[in-house]
C-alpha cells in the first residue's frame, strides 16, 4: 500500500464551499484505491458541512499527526481547537484565519516530507490576509514557501494547458512586467513540467501576443516584436519547441490550440478565460516548477452557492487525481533515470 501516495488537503474558506466539495469528493470509496487523503480543518466545522451535503456515511478518522493515516480511510488532522463560528456565504475574518491554519499546517507536512502532494480547497484573497500571508493567492504563497526561484500557474486538462507569464497582477501592470527573461524562464518551467509531470515526449508550446491582434506587425504595440518574439527564438535554443506570437482570440475560436501540448498566455485573463469556457468542470490548477506537488479546483470559493448543496466536486475530484498522477510520473521518472536501459525502452515506446 505504500505506493498510493498521501494527499494532504487544505479546507479553503470555511463559508465557501471547500468542504462540500471535499466530502463529496470523498464520499466515493474508489478514491482510496489511490491515495490516503488527510484533511487538515476541524471535525466539527466538517461535521456542519456533513449535515448540509447528507453525506451521512462519511466518518473522518481523526489523527495528530500524518505518520497515523489510515488506509482506506478518509483521514483528518484537527488544526485548531476552538469553535468556529460558520456563516456560509458570507465573507469574515474568521473565514481567512482558519483556511490559513489549515494551509499552513498542510504546508508544513508537506515540506517536512510527511505527506506526498497537497490539493488546495478555494480561499478568498482578501480575507486571508495577515502578517502571516501577505501573498496574492496559493501559488505565490507556495512558491515562497519552497524556496523556488519561480514557478507557474498551470491550468490543465484533457483537451487544453494554459500557462501564464503573468499572474494575480493588475491589468495595468501586465505589459511593464512582461520581459524576455521573464517569458523564456515560464517556458522552461512548463516544458519542463510536460516531459516529467505529464510525460509529454517531445512538448509543442504556443505562445501567445499581448495586443490585439498580436500587435499587426507593431501597428497597435510593439510588445510582440520587441520582446515575446525575441523570447520565443530564444527558448528555441534550448530546444524548446515554442511557436508564434499568436492572437490570443483567433487562436482559441478556431481550434488552433488543439494542435499544441499546452499555451503560454501573456496574462490571467487572456489565458483563464478561455480555459475556464472550455474545460470548467474537468480543469485543474497545477503548479509548475515547485519541488512538491500541488493542485486544486479550478474555480473559487463560490459564495453565491455556500450552504446549499449545489457545488459540484468535479473538479475537486479532478484536482485530487491529477495530484496523484502527478506524484506517479516523477516517481517513476526517479527510478526511470536511475535505469537508463529501462528509460530508453520506455522512450521508444512512447514515440
Amino acid at each position: 500500500m505504500s505506493d498510493r501516495p498521501k494527499i494532504g488537503i487544505s479546507i479553503g474558506d470555511v463559508n465557501g464551499i471547500g468542504l462540500e466539495i471535499i466530502i463529496k469528493t470523498l464520499s466515493d470509496n474508489k478514491i482510496y484505491d489511490y491515495c490516503t487523503p488527510i484533511v487538515y480543518g476541524h471535525t466539527k466545522v466538517a461535521s456542519f458541512h456533513r449535515r448540509i451535503t447528507h453525506v451521512n456515511e462519511l466518518n473522518f478518522n481523526v489523527i495528530n499527526e500524518a505518520a497515523k493515516a489510515q488506509f482506506k480511510r478518509a483521514n483528518m488532522i484537527n488544526c485548531w481547537e476552538e469553535d468556529v463560528r460558520i456563516e456560509p456565504g458570507v465573507v469574515t475574518a474568521d473565514g481567512g484565519k482558519y483556511a490559513l491554519l489549515s494551509l499552513q499546517k498542510a504546508t508544513d507536512d508537506l515540506l517536512a516530507g510527511n505527506i506526498d502532494g497537497l490539493v488546495t480547497a478555494p480561499i478568498n484573497k482578501d480575507n486571508i490576509q495577515s502578517a502571516e500571508f501577505n501573498f496574492p493567492g496559493h501559488t505565490e504563497y507556495l512558491q515562497q514557501r519552497d524556496n523556488a526561484p519561480e514557478s507557474l500557474m498551470f491550468l490543465v486538462s484533457d483537451t487544453l494547458r494554459v500557462g501564464v507569464v503573468t499572474g494575480h497582477i493588475p491589468v495595468a501592470k501586465v505589459a511593464q512586467s512582461i520581459t524576455a527573461e521573464k517569458i523564456v524562464a515560464k517556458l522552461k518551467l512548463m516544458n519542463a513540467s510536460l516531459k516529467n509531470d505529464f510525460w509529454v515526449r517531445k512538448p509543442k508550446i504556443a505562445v501567445l501576443g499581448l495586443n490585439p491582434h498580436a500587435g499587426d506587425n507593431g501597428l497597435i504595440g510593439s510588445e510582440e516584436k520587441d520582446i515575446i518574439i525575441p523570447a520565443i527564438e530564444e527558448a528555441r535554443t534550448h530546444d524548446i519547441l515554442a511557436f508564434g506570437a499568436y492572437s490570443a482570440d483567433g487562436f482559441f475560436a478556431n481550434g488552433t490550440y488543439m494542435q499544441f501540448d499546452a499555451v503560454l498566455a501573456m496574462y490571467h485573463d487572456q489565458g483563464l478565460i478561455p480555459f475556464k469556457q472550455i474545460a470548467f468542470e474537468t480543469g485543474v490548477n497545477y503548479t509548475a516548477g515547485l519541488s512538491f506537488v500541488r493542485t486544486s479546483p479550478d474555480h473559487g470559493t463560490a459564495y453565491d452557492i455556500a450552504g446549499k448543496n449545489q457545488a459540484s466536486e468535479v473538479s475537486f475530484r479532478e484536482a485530487l487525481f491529477a495530484a496523484i498522477h502527478v506524484i506517479k510520473h516523477r516517481r517513476e521518472t526517479v527510478e526511470l533515470n536511475q535505469n537508463p536501459l529501462l528509460f530508453s525502452k520506455l522512450s521508444r515506446d512512447r514515440d
